[in-house]
């Protein structure tokens, strides 16, 4: 797929490699701009997924790709009477340093714990956990149906996969809009922010490579899920992922 094919800095190396020195890299500034780049309506993308899981009262969550835990936090926050646990896993040492420190400024150490792990080769058990969620991060998965089938593997027998994924708007005007913001603002603002040239032009060039709507839906059917629903969110800048496990 072309998204695994692109890499924050060069050709040379393994992807997963990159990616978590990216990062690392902009884990300081990493909340801020991404709070200030989507005008905070990713906070609503969260809110409107949390509330679709919750419907399904899962008790253990592994949160995939978690960063800087933006998404434990909230799912902790908002389905706070069923869960027992969240583990909230990243390449990213310096992403989850900073995740850490919200979690235990809110007091909600207890309920979820980061762990170091790569998502292509998870060290959990099968049918482990009720859910699993993964937001803004499977297009930086060096191998996409790896990553997927390993998310399917550790969810218990009809438990759900939760995906919230950044796309490109599919027509006109959002798409030519969305286009100038995610080629000449993101990459600005992103540069000046994070001091990191390569980080901001990397992440809209995984947006546009990967695959969307009804061809991610037939991905995760391949790789096993069922009962796959999706759904555009704010003029198809972002798209929200439910899939089952049989």
């Amino acid at each position: 797929m072309n998204c695994e094919r692109i890499k924050p800095y060069s050709n040379k190396g393994e992807k997963k490699d990159q990616v978590e020195a990216m990062f690392d890299h902009i884990a300081p500034t990493y909340d801020t701009l991404n709070h200030t780049l989507s005008l905070g309506t990713d906070k609503a993308w969260r809110r409107k997924a949390i509330r679709l899981l919750a419907v399904h009262q899962p008790q253990t969550i592994l949160d995939v790709a978690t960063g800087t835990g933006d998404f434990a936090i909230l799912s902790a926050q908002l389905m706070a009477g069923n869960l027992t646990s969240i583990t909230a896993t990243d390449l990213s040492e310096g992403m989850m340093r900073m995740g850490s420190q919200k979690v235990k400024a809110l007091g909600l150490d207890r309920l979820i714990k980061f762990q170091r792990e790569d998502c292509l080769h998870l060290s959990f058990p099968d049918n482990h956990f009720d859910a699993v969620t993964v937001a803004y991060g499977v297009r930086n998965f060096q191998d996409l149906e790896a990553g997927l089938a390993e998310m399917l593997r550790v969810l218990a027998p009809k438990g759900h996969l939760l995906i919230l994924e950044l796309a490109t708007p599919p027509r006109f005007p959002m798409k030519q809009l969305f286009w100038l913001y995610s080629h000449v603002w993101m990459p600005l603002v992103g540069r000046l922010v994070s001091k990191d040239k390569q980080a901001y032009k990397y992440l809209p060039a995984t947006m546009e490579a990967f695959p969307q709507g009804e061809i991610l839906e037939q991905i995760l059917l391949r790789v096993g899920f069922s009962k796959v629903q999706w759904k555009r969110l704010t003029f198809g800048i972002c798209t929200l992922y439910l899939a089952e496990k049989a």
